[in-house]
């Protein structure tokens, strides 16, 4: 997800410091969550093998799904990043959305 592994002497209050037997080893300074979709959307790109615009229909909305479970649209302007990675419009993506919340 992109992290980068720091002294723990240089952490700063949103990082992770990882000890060992009750001492501070080291730190993990994770990206912003913005920074993350980014490398999230890459992965997900590696993984279909193509472009996740070149997906059909059923696979999009798939991707949505794992996305929203991945807290990817809590981020400011998450939609609309993800709506440009696959293609569509921010309006499809609160269709893909608002699918699965429909009784």
């Amino acid at each position: 997800m992109g992290g980068e592994v720091v002294p723990h002497e240089e952490a700063g209050p949103d990082d992770v410091v990882l000890s060992w037997e009750g001492a501070p080893v080291v730190a993990v300074r994770l990206p912003q969550l913005a920074d993350s979709l980014d490398h999230i959307l890459a992965a997900l790109e590696r993984t279909h093998g193509r472009p996740l615009a070149d997906l059909d229909r059923r696979a999009k909305q798939e991707v949505v799904r794992g996305l929203e479970a991945r807290g990817a649209f809590s981020v400011r302007h998450g939609v609309e990043t993800v709506a440009s990675a696959l293609g569509v419009s921010r309006f499809t993506v609160y269709n893909y959305l608002n699918r699965d919340k429909a009784p």
